[in-house]
């Protein structure tokens, strides 16, 4: 085997066994429940692999002529932690939901794509693929990383990028990891002692059922084969010219809230920035309902 085969193969994301991998799509679907019913579910086929896209769409025909939404979900998860938000957002204009290559979802990596330029020609051929010339994109967590990526070096097809609680403004620290790994734990406290801890780590996850299942089989089920993203360095920031909002936790420990809420309008003409209290990276689940609505009036104001 050539080298270079190796070496991709190294990069590319797997399940341990079907077993397990359909074990983790029961417990996504239960989480899918929680949310707006999905219309349809398309494969689109691009250079990197095949990518899982669930739409979601308005029953007011005005509403279907909107702008869509593209949602990016954050690492070591699928497009099912959507759930919080595709009712409103759906209720309002289409909604496009993309299992990201390279996490644990029904898409399928064949190559890497955690390279900047990579990322962003996966999430082009998929935007094209599904025949989407102008969306508003939406990114949470390592999500945010790759629409802010994808603003920065292909945002032709963009007519907004929403950025919740994001990757790629500062370099992942230790004590991230250190929540991630605190939280995981915690999902197996007894259940009389979870709230207390959900609310302790700033972790809902905790608190959902169906959501606590679902984490749980990922890190079981998956292997995720990438390195954390580089941030975007402040000279990349300033090409950016698509209308941006970011959403900060106040007590995100993915990054400095107040400090990339004056950091990034500085950089990005015209760009907004928002610190959400009693919350920390999770806005959107946490918050959902104000969330939703912020989100809905940026992007009307951008149409």
């Amino acid at each position: 085997m050539p080298k270079t085969t190796a070496r991709t193969q190294a990069d590319v994301g797997r399940y341990v066994s079907d077993a397990w991998r359909d074990r983790y799509f029961a417990a996504c679907d239960a989480v899918y429940a929680l949310g707006a019913p999905a219309l349809a579910e398309q494969d689109v086929e691009t250079s990197s692999g095949t990518t899982h896209v669930y739409r979601y769409g308005p029953t007011d025909p005005a509403a279907r002529s909107r702008t869509p939404v593209v949602l990016v979900h954050g690492a070591g998860s699928c497009s099912a932690m959507w759930y919080p938000n595709t009712p409103a957002l759906a209720a309002d204009r289409p909604v496009y939901a993309v299992d990201t290559p390279g996490d644990p979802g029904r898409s399928l990596q064949r190559e890497p794509i955690h390279q900047p330029e990579r990322a962003a020609q996966w999430l082009e051929e998929t935007l094209a693929g599904l025949g989407l010339e102008r969306v508003h994109l939406v990114g949470a967590s390592y999500g945010g990383w790759l629409a802010l990526n994808q603003a920065h070096r292909k945002p032709e097809r963009l007519a907004s990028v929403t950025l919740l609680d994001p990757g790629g403004l500062e370099k992942v620290g230790l004590r991230f990891f250190v929540w991630i790994f605190a939280g995981l734990f915690a999902t197996f406290a007894p259940k009389a002692l979870r709230p207390r801890l959900a609310a302790w780590l700033d972790q809902p996850v905790l608190v959902v059922p169906e959501l606590r299942t679902m984490i749980r089989t990922a890190t079981r089920a998956y292997r995720i084969r990438r390195p954390a993203p580089l941030p975007l360095t402040d000279q990349e920031l300033s090409t950016i010219r698509t209308p941006l909002y970011l959403v900060l936790g106040k007590r995100s420990l993915l990054l400095h809230p107040k400090r990339q809420a004056e950091r990034v309008p500085r950089l990005i003409p015209g760009a907004r920035a928002g610190i959400v209290s009693g919350t920390g990276h999770g806005p959107q689940i946490d918050h959902a309902e104000a969330l939703n609505h912020s989100m809905l009036s940026f992007m009307a104001s951008v149409d």
